[in-house]
């Protein structure tokens, strides 16, 4: 089922791997979608740390490249074999192929999920790639001796957009969230969403903080998406058996280290996690979805949306994303 064509749309794309002034908005051309895909017309457009990453080269990919993992909007025609979606759904994705800062695309339908009517566009654009983020660190990357109600995990960036959904939806769960952050404003602000305590690394050591709120004895789990600047003093936060989940590279990517390191502080484990090893089917993907739907519909997650920029204003909003001046999440308006 399809409505008129979509001949053209804006994209913001890159030619080259650099900095924000890589940046550009091309005239793309749109067309039908074909078996497995849809097209939609973004309302509203996900910015998020990985864009970063694509722009910069740190996650190399084919030039030229349009930016974005995450949108919302309404579907205007489906492809062949796609029997979730209809024509003139509300519908909101994490996605690969990036490609979701413009006005209308062609994309895989896999991942693309019916947003419920009582949602806003600008909420499910804000929410999927962040709020699956944090449905699978908190549900899937669990210690080897579990994870209860009761239990310190460590959130480094807790008032970013992960992060504050993740103390929200930590709090819900029961467990004794400890955040970092990077002032006292963003401190407040994790607070403010659930965390039970909240660190000011550029003024306090996090990991003697840690062991001091825990009498010693560390946490279960750390979630950082920091890389360089926590990762070795992250090790020293856990409890024996503990688990120190990697899943991003703010301040650049993790130096190599030796295995054997983990032996003497507590036997630890450590993974590196990404978003799209989860979402790997349309099952998976609908599953984590609701689970991530229900929590916002219910108020146990709110999603708070800090900045809002112009699709023209992608360039300001990369500068204030990498300078860390942003809290909660960004949306892009087309």
């Amino acid at each position: 089922m399809s409505q008129a064509l979509t001949a053209t749309s804006r994209a913001v794309r890159i030619h080259a791997h650099g900095g924000p002034d890589q940046l550009v908005i091309d005239t793309v051309s749109v067309g039908e979608p074909g078996p497995g895909e849809v097209r939609i017309r973004h309302h509203a457009i996900g910015l998020n740390f990985i864009d970063v990453y694509q722009r910069t080269g740190l996650y190399p990919n084919a030039m030229p490249l349009a930016l974005g993992m995450e949108g919302a909007g309404v579907i205007e025609a489906v492809g062949a074999g796609v029997a979730h979606l209809r024509a003139g759904d509300r519908a909101a994705y994490a996605a690969n192929p990036p490609g979701s800062y413009c006005d209308a695309r062609v994309m895989p339908a896999m991942n693309v999920c019916r947003l419920p009517d009582g949602i806003a566009f600008e909420t499910g654009a804000a929410m999927m790639l962040k709020g699956l983020t944090a449905q699978y660190l908190l549900k899937k990357c669990r210690p080897v001796e579990g994870l209860d109600a009761g239990d310190f995990v460590l959130f480094h960036a807790a008032a970013g957009g992960v992060g504050l959904i993740a103390c929200q939806w930590a709090k819900a769960l029961g467990l004794r969230l400890i955040a970092t952050a990077g002032s006292a404003e963003k401190c407040e602000l994790a607070l403010a969403h659930g965390a039970e305590f909240a660190i000011n690394y550029r003024s306090e050591d996090f990991a003697a903080r840690v062991k001091e709120i825990t009498d010693g004895r560390g946490v279960k789990v750390v979630y950082d998406s920091v890389g360089k600047d926590t990762f070795d003093k992250s090790l020293d936060c856990l409890m024996p058996f503990g688990l120190m989940v990697s899943f991003g590279n703010a301040s650049g990517p993790v130096a190599p280290f030796a295995p054997g390191i983990l032996g003497p502080k507590g036997s630890l484990y450590v993974t590196r996690q990404t978003l799209f090893s989860h979402i790997t089917s349309r099952e998976r993907t609908q599953a984590m979805a609701d689970d991530l739907f229900a929590v916002v519909q219910n108020g146990q997650v709110k999603i708070r949306i800090d900045q809002r920029f112009a699709l023209t204003e992608v360039k300001a909003a990369h500068e204030s994303l990498e300078a860390r001046k942003t809290t909660g999440c960004t949306v892009l308006m087309p």
